[in-house]
């Protein structure tokens, strides 16, 4: 980080003000970062394949709350550089722990949502939670999705693949498709506007493509089975019980039984997209368990 940047950050702490910049996590690659508010930290952790902005109906509110909010750019998406490589969990947790050192942040919440979930899981079995006091995951994809022996109601390797062949042939049409199933929007119901459906497929179609298949692989094949416990601080897991994009019963219903200290929300009814679908329930939700 730049001094600059770093000078920035101090007067940010004194005057309240808000400020967005970039931080290199590692050679060449660059994230995008909005830091905003004072008080406890909260890092926001966003699904794929959208960006921070996703967050814009709880920035505010955690805000007028009290709380540091910290959202930014996975690598690949939104403002942040597109590498051609280091879309794995490893990688993306390294890029997580760098920021959260170069802002010099203790007792933060780390927040993630779907595949977020696993950086947050990742984040605690590769560097041992430092800095973090408290976790949430959002529609996680933890602990395992992909159908394997040991994971026989998984989601098949046939089903990924011919997601990866839209991708390839017609992304932005898989965007379009990927998003009303995202939003649970159908022929009887319609819980988002067209206009902000449209705003949000714009966002997933900033993304490289290279980062959009990649993470897919990794969020699909990743196993943190034998992570979770790892996770040894106050957790809140939230899932609705009508994701059809991340189904419930093969993540959090699990999740919930691996990680030691956890409170688990079902939000009856919800699909995935909860950061608007929910969104003045889960900003309840979320508030509630950082004061807790």
């Amino acid at each position: 980080m730049e001094m600059s940047q770093i000078n920035n950050i101090e007067s940010r702490k004194e005057d309240n003000t808000g400020i967005d910049m970039y931080i290199e996590t590692a050679p060449n690659v660059k994230l995008y970062v909005k830091d905003y508010g004072q008080g406890k930290p909260v890092i926001l952790i966003h699904g794929w394949p959208l960006s921070n902005e996703m967050w814009e109906y709880q920035i505010d509110t955690l805000v007028q709350n009290n709380f540091r909010v910290i959202a930014y750019d996975r690598r690949g998406f939104g403002k942040s550089s597109q590498p051609w490589n280091g879309y794995d969990y490893d990688t993306l947790a390294d890029d997580l722990k760098a920021i959260i050192e170069q802002l010099d942040l203790t007792e933060a919440t780390l927040v993630g949502f779907s595949m977020g979930g696993g950086e947050v899981v990742r984040y605690f079995s590769r560097h041992g939670g430092k800095g973090v006091s408290k976790a949430v995951l959002i529609s996680s994809v933890t602990p395992f999705q992909l159908q394997t022996d040991s994971n026989p109601n998984g989601v098949p390797q046939e089903k990924y693949d011919g997601m990866a062949e839209q991708i390839k042939a017609d992304r932005i049409g898989f965007l379009d498709n990927f998003g009303k199933t995202f939003f649970g929007v159908s022929f009887i119901s319609k819980p988002i506007s067209t206009p902000l459906l449209d705003y949000y497929r714009m966002l997933c179609s900033f993304a490289s493509p290279r980062a959009t298949l990649e993470c897919a692989i990794s969020f699909s094949t990743t196993d943190f089975r034998r992570e979770m416990a790892s996770v040894n601080v106050p957790t809140l897991i939230i899932h609705g019980d009508e994701d059809k994009t991340v189904p419930i019963e093969i993540t959090s219903e699990i999740a919930t039984k691996l990680i030691p200290d956890n409170k688990f929300i079902v939000y009856e009814g919800a699909p995935h997209g909860l950061f608007y679908i929910e969104k003045d329930k889960l900003n309840k939700d979320l508030v509630e368990f950082l004061n807790s």
